[in-house]
């Protein structure tokens, strides 16, 4: 009878008195200011806020006294200087130059804002930031109108506004384009309001989830499985500015080789060495420019790491040298198992060096995957990755000049790596919920400096399909194994666009899609938009039909060369991007929401994949059979890229198109280097570098960049480097004095001047010069394959033509008026 009682009484309590699941903060009952840092105690956690720098603030808060701080993300420390922090009895008070934090004491709440007093983003107030169990989420309050982009590879559409998301690397073969979550993890978003927007990079290396508003209309949050809760808030006024910012912390690319930004043909897979060398052979007698041949698994003696199979491959040393002269590059597939096999050396000396990952009980950890039971390094270790440099030495002293990471999400057979396998952590062992989604970026930071210490001052290439925030100092990332559909096409697009917001520039997806079969239009379609990426490969899975450029008839051989053509002709405009991006972390593939984020229809989902490559071409991709479709043209003029048609901003326009051309166009005051056709990046191109200016009323500037496209020398000024500066108000085209201890390749420049008709009265450093009428064309004409066998129409556009030599000193060019 007095259980029932107390039960009964317990009923009547009210429900705040009861055992609550869900752990807050509570109220703030200690505050200790250290110059920049911030500590806080409060009633059910301890938190440190940081201003990081003037346009970031840190984030920490736990259930305990925070542990040691460490990141596999984050390179740069807090930049010295002095915020003014203030605090009373109902809050503390971060002024930076860019924004200011309140930081509520009852309960603990944040809410940051603008100097003017604009609210950036708030906790939701009543949640905030709580804990169910390890659990830990931040609840921010949903702004009205507010629009979600980035989170690195993820699907769906660009504005992730309801929808939530799934941070957990994962081999995600033939993927759904709604398939959540796929090979990689950045857990970094923008959120855009009110003529506003900010970014939070969420640095947790748990399973995460993101909801920006699904299945509720209240709030966005973020959530780890366990660690603490912490992030980064970074304002700017600018989408770019935040990218930036972001990349700052996390770091930026080193200048790519040349090489791997030109065409790479790969197939699953080129064997024997005949087959490899008839796929070289026939890129060059087709004039299909190309630079890299990629091996997949069966180059491999029965897919084991760090082989070849001498039947198919007898002498790699000597294929790779011979296809070396014929101007190409060779890059391997490497997976991070270690066959279970008596006598093989890797797993021998792995063994031997104690560098596998390991059950709790210490014993080695033994998953399936290709080659059948493996162990796999542990690149969380420094010995771990220093038995993989060592490994890597095979390849480079057989020729290979690109490693790419496979396989390694970590992916095994039956995808459930258990969670009580442990990882070393650099020293602090940690399960495998804590170092999942870092092994692939662990993997490529040790193929990256094996490969550098190989090969001392040659850069080298690195791919990857897994990887985590501050993947792109290391490597470069595909979107895995797509399908030969016209919506993974699309998505493709969207998945580079989104990680270029997301700080990753080298990105590329499998041009043709790499499971099933798909056909002469879509292969045309999706080369074309290829011709467009940072990275530009072509391949198919096992057991598909050949997808090499002639593969799908005369017709589309000729559509790819044109597309390809075009791409190495623009290879130094493509290369002063990613200088640009190296400098700035700012992509070459550009979602329009970085350059008119306050536009709405910029996320339209019939403008969605539209994006610029480089800040002067518009490209507008869509499905292969469409006869029709809409552009939406973002503020400004803009130039057909084919003959010139000029289009004014603000508007949409029905298209019709063709298999022939993809819509692209040309931002006005736009300033593109361009070559001379080459098959390879090893042939010099001509001594002229075509100068493509294209009038406009807006001031413009780009920054021109060389080197030798191979070494590290660049570090040490070996470069020439000019900005070229366009001021149409003032009629002056300025080329800047050069910087750089390296000559141009290029002995003379000339200026071929798109929309200038009837402004022939030009001069150049102060002399009248003879601006020469013609026109250029972009691309060929294709053949009509009909018994007549004639061609298609050039297309052209009329330009003027001036050459000037070129020099390290500065060169002015007035346009009459």
């Amino acid at each position: 009878m007095i259980g029932k009682i107390a039960l009964y009484c317990c009923l009547l309590l009210p429900a705040a008195l009861m055992a609550q699941p869900v752990k807050t903060p509570g109220k703030v009952t200690a505050v200790n200011i250290k110059g920049q840092e911030v500590n806080i105690t409060t009633q059910n956690s301890f938190a440190v806020i940081t201003a990081y720098s003037p346009s970031v603030i840190r984030v920490r808060m736990d259930k305990q006294p925070l542990a040691k701080d460490f990141s596999y993300a984050v390179i740069s420390q807090p930049q010295a200087f002095t915020p003014r922090v203030t605090q009373n009895g109902e809050e503390v008070r971060i002024e930076t130059d860019s924004l200011v934090a309140r930081i509520g004491k009852d309960p603990f709440s944040i809410t940051f804002y603008t100097k003017s007093g604009e609210v950036i983003s708030a906790d939701e107030p009543g949640l905030g930031t709580s804990w169910i169990g390890e659990e830990v989420t931040t609840y921010k309050t949903m702004q009205e109108g507010e629009r979600f982009v980035g989170l690195g590879e993820k699907t769906g559409n660009l504005d992730r506004k309801g929808s939530s998301y799934t941070n957990w690397n994962t081999d995600a073969y033939g993927y759904t384009v709604t398939q959540d979550p796929i090979y990689s993890t950045i857990p970094f978003y923008i959120g855009i309001h009110h003529g506003l927007s900010y970014g939070i990079f969420f640095d947790n290396t748990f399973r995460s989830d993101f909801n920006f508003g699904a299945s509720n209309n209240r709030f966005s949050s973020f959530t780890a499985n366990g660690g603490e809760m912490n992030y980064y808030f970074i304002y700017h006024p600018q989408v770019a500015g935040i990218v930036s910012a972001y990349t700052q912390l996390t770091g930026r690319m080193k200048m790519p080789p040349l090489w791997s930004l030109g065409y790479q043909q790969n197939r699953y897979s080129y064997y024997p060495e005949a087959e490899v060398m008839r796929i070289a052979q026939t890129l060059r007698e087709k004039q299909v420019p190309a630079d890299g041949i990629t091996l997949d698994i069966h180059y491999m003696d029965a897919y084991k790491l760090f082989t070849w199979n001498k039947q198919r491959f007898p002498d790699p040393a000597g294929m790779n040298a011979q296809l070396q002269k014929l101007g190409f590059r060779t890059t391997v597939i490497v997976d991070p198992g270690i066959k279970v096999e008596k006598g093989y050396h890797a797993y021998e000396s792995g063994l031997k060096d104690n560098i596998f990952i390991k059950y709790s009980d210490g014993q080695n950890y033994t998953g399936q995957v290709w080659p059948g039971w493996c162990h796999f390094p542990d690149f969380t270790s420094v010995k771990g990755r220093a038995w993989w440099k060592q490994q890597v030495k095979s390849y480079t002293s057989a020729g290979v000049s690109g490693l790419w990471n496979d396989m390694n999400e970590i992916a095994t057979w039956g995808q459930r790596m258990p969670d009580n396998v442990l990882f070393d952590f650099e020293g602090n062992p940690v399960t495998h919920q804590q170092a999942h989604n870092v092994y692939g970026l662990a993997m490529v930071r040790a193929s990256y400096e094996g490969a550098k210490e190989a090969l001392p001052n040659e850069r080298p290439f690195i791919l990857t399909r897994a990887g985590y925030a501050g993947l792109q100092r290391y490597s470069a990332i595909w979107t895995g194994d797509n399908r030969a559909e016209d919506d993974h096409m699309l998505l493709g697009v969207r998945l580079m666009n989104s990680l270029g917001l997301s700080g990753v520039a080298f990105t590329g997806m499998d041009i043709g899609g790499f499971t099933g079969n798909g056909g002469p239009a879509l292969y045309a379609r999706w080369i074309q938009i290829g011709a467009f990426t940072p990275y530009c490969r072509s391949h198919t899975g096992i057991n598909t039909k050949s997808a090499e450029p002639w593969a799908y008839g005369e017709e589309v051989l000729e559509i790819s060369r044109n597309y390809i053509n075009l791409r190495y002709k623009l290879l130094p405009y493509i290369y002063s991007c990613f200088y640009n991006a190296t400098q700035t972390g700012l992509p070459l593939m550009r979602t329009l929401a970085l350059t008119d984020t306050h536009d709405p229809k910029v996320y339209d989902t019939r403008f969605q994949n539209e994006y610029q490559f480089g800040p002067a071409f518009l490209i507008a991709p869509f499905e292969s059979k469409q006869a029709y479709a809409p552009v939406y043209f973002p503020k400004g003029d803009w130039y057909s890229l084919y003959d010139d048609t000029k289009e004014t901003g603000g508007q949409e326009k029905m298209l019709t198109l063709g298999m022939h051309t993809l819509p692209v166009y040309v931002k006005e005051s736009s300033i593109i280097p361009m070559q001379s056709l080459v098959q390879t990046t090893k042939e010099k191109p001509s001594d002229t570098l075509f100068l493509h200016i294209y009038k406009g009323n807006i001031a413009n500037d780009f920054m021109y960049y060389e080197d030798d496209g191979e070494t590290f020398d660049y570090e040490k000024e070996g470069y020439f480097r000019r900005n070229i500066s366009y001021r149409p108000q003032e009629g002056v085209l300025l080329l800047e004095k050069a910087s750089g201890k390296l000559a141009s390749k290029f002995k003379n420049i000339q200026l071929i001047l798109h929309g200038f008709a009837g402004q022939e009265n030009i001069s150049v450093e102060g002399k009248q010069v003879n601006a020469e009428k013609g026109k250029t064309s972009f691309t060929q004409p294709i053949s009509r394959f009909d018994p007549t066998g004639e061609t298609n129409p050039v297309i052209s556009c009329g330009v003027l033509k001036v050459v000037v030599p070129n020099s390290y000193n500065a060169i002015k060019v007035n346009f009459g008026q």
